[in-house]
């Protein structure tokens, strides 16, 4: 005779049941999170429509990587030496700096075809800019100036920029032609950034932003700046005074390690390149933010690169 049973160890076993599918799950969910609440990273994609250009530098190859929406990357190219500043031009060109000797300014097209070239003097250059009138801007360190090219690579202008930093490594990063014809430059060395005349007479300045990067000249008067390594991105107002910040107490979770980049877009969020230099394979690549400080998206896929510097979203 088979042994009673009664009903309350009928349904047991599928009260453990029920109970090991909500473990499960719990598990799941904690497994994709990494300490501090954030997201873990490599599930992190661009939201669709959201395509990216950007140079992967560091421990992994220096490369420029297009990425799809989807997150697959699409088209890579290998600079003749150290890159990690770029434009992406409307036609769909890329202008960049490149530092190696020799050193200078290259234009390639999207099948990386050289299609101009200037060839420096200095000891380096990264920064670089394409002008409204054709001309091209150079960055260039050793001795530490702003040289306008034209077309053919013919320096028409040279503006000297001020910088108390001796290496020229670190004199200056990212330069930019204001619509008055001064030059707005950031000086990563000595952690400031500086609008100067045209014949090298400094007009503005704001210190004490440790690796800055890029400044940018906003519509409102104000200045954009990618604060490296003190994890911020500041806006300040012509009178130094801060209008607007993001720091990494803002986002734990991102892991801001080195603000290397900025995009303000269309929409009016910004677009943040976070270069992880030996923090490889934590927290995001590059997120966008809202102005009230809302993270719209973040891109941190650690199995297709280690780290990035610049980074663009194409479109813009």
């Amino acid at each position: 005779m088979s042994p009673l049973i009664t009903a309350s160890q009928s349904t047991a076993p599928r009260r453990r049941r029920r109970f090991t599918v909500r473990l499960l799950a719990t598990l799941f969910v904690l497994a994709a999170f990494v300490p501090g609440g954030g997201a873990r990273a490599d599930d992190l994609q661009p939201r669709p429509g959201r395509r990216l250009l950007f140079t992967e530098y560091g421990q992994g190859p220096n490369r420029f990587v297009e990425l799809e929406a989807a997150g697959k990357i699409v088209w890579e190219f290998a600079p003749p030496s150290t890159a990690v500043i770029f434009q992406a031009l409307p036609d769909g060109h890329i202008l960049f700096g490149y530092g190696g000797k020799p050193t200078g300014v290259r234009e390639i097209t999207a099948r990386g075809e050289t299609v101009f070239e200037y060839v420096s003097p200095s000891t380096q250059v990264f920064g670089c800019e394409r002008l409204a009138n054709g001309n091209t801007l150079v960055a260039e360190q050793g001795p530490c100036q702003a040289v306008e090219v034209d077309p053919q690579g013919k320096i028409v202008h040279v503006t000297p920029l001020t910088t108390s930093h001796a290496d020229p490594h670190l004199q200056v990063r990212n330069v930019h032609k204001l619509e008055s014809g001064n030059i707005l430059a950031a000086h990563e060395g000595e952690g400031a950034v500086r609008e100067v005349s045209p014949e090298g007479k400094v007009v503005w300045e704001y210190t004490g932003v440790e690796n800055a990067g890029d400044a940018q000249r906003l519509p409102n008067g104000n200045t954009l700046i990618s604060c490296g390594t003190q994890k911020r991105v500041l806006e300040v107002t012509p009178t130094d005074e801060i209008a607007w910040e993001f720091t990494a107490a803002d986002a734990p979770d991102l892991n801001l390690t080195w603000i290397s980049s900025i995009q303000q877009l269309k929409n009016g969020n910004i677009l943040v390149g976070n270069f992880l230099r030996g923090q490889e394979g934590k927290g995001a690549h590059a997120f966008e933010v809202t102005r009230d400080k809302k993270v719209v998206w973040t891109w941190a896929d650690h199995r297709q690169i280690r780290s990035l510097t610049t980074v663009r979203a194409l479109g813009e």
